[in-house]
């Protein structure tokens, strides 16, 4: 072989090897990142303990849990049927952003504060186990049902 091929094909080589290894590197960040990271197993018992000492009941409703709140305070139904599972990061993050999403009654309700949330900030109060326990037992108070249809095939 020339040394003139041999320049061409070790220039061939590398244009095939250099993409197959970047190709290599990049699946194996995409499976790092699919792996994503994993929190410590929440408690339900010590949850619901969180929701009642940080007061969630004056403002949020949950069968079973004694309601605090007065006549003027909000009560915010929380838990029971629901079409669609409350997800882990939209407990989450409803509780330490929770202007991030409202629902669209409660804007109507309280057109005063400009779309954002009444809801107190927990984030310097609340440990990140308490935080794990609350989400865990929130979860647990939802029933995911599925709605009826009316689909018939023959029209």
């Amino acid at each position: 072989m020339s040394s003139k091929n041999k320049t061409l094909y070790s220039r061939l080589n590398y244009l095939l090897v250099f993409p197959l290894l970047c190709a290599g590197l990049l699946i194996s960040s995409c499976n790092e990142q699919a792996r994503g990271f994993a929190l410590p197993a929440g408690n339900i018992e010590e949850g619901k303990a969180t929701y009642t000492s940080l007061a969630c009941n004056t403002c949020h409703s949950i069968p079973g849990v004694e309601w605090t709140g007065g006549s003027d305070s909000l009560k915010i139904q929380l838990g029971g049927e629901v079409s669609a599972q409350k997800s882990y990061g939209y407990l989450v993050t409803s509780i330490i952003n929770p202007s991030h999403k409202i629902a669209r009654s409660y804007k109507q309700k309280n057109p005063d504060h400009g779309g954002l949330s009444k809801m107190k900030n927990y984030n310097e109060v609340m440990t990140v186990q308490e935080l794990i326990d609350l989400v865990t037992f929130l979860q647990s108070e939802y029933d995911v049902i599925v709605p009826p249809t009316h689909y018939n095939p023959y029209y």
